[in-house]
């Protein structure tokens, strides 16, 4: 590889990298902004207002056009398993990036 390709390829990482981690803040900080939404959303889902909101919807009580997906046992489950599943992987790739010592 010639210093220029060198410099080039290396410019590109650079810049990959800052747009790459320019995303993932914003990303982070939008995950950590809804953990106490998601908090909320798991106590409700684990609530007796759930299962009344949830058999009141079953008996016709609710309105038609009423959006209703957070009465899906399926829907909420989910959402909750699928944080739970990204709290993991990121602890995982964490990890790995510590172990591999690379900065």
């Amino acid at each position: 590889m010639t210093q220029i390709e060198r410099i080039n390829l290396m410019e590109n990482y650079l810049n990959e990298a800052i747009t790459t981690l320019k995303n993932f803040e914003s990303a982070l900080n939008n995950y950590h902004s809804v953990q106490g939404k998601l908090h909320e959303l798991a106590k409700y889902y684990h609530s007796e207002e759930w299962r009344k909101d949830f058999d009141d919807d079953n008996n016709g009580l609710l309105p038609k056009d009423l959006k209703r997906g957070v009465l899906s046992e399926d829907a909420v489950y989910d959402v909750l398993n699928g944080n739970n599943k990204l709290l993991a992987e990121s602890l995982e790739v964490i990890a790995k990036i510590l172990r591999a010592g690379r900065f």
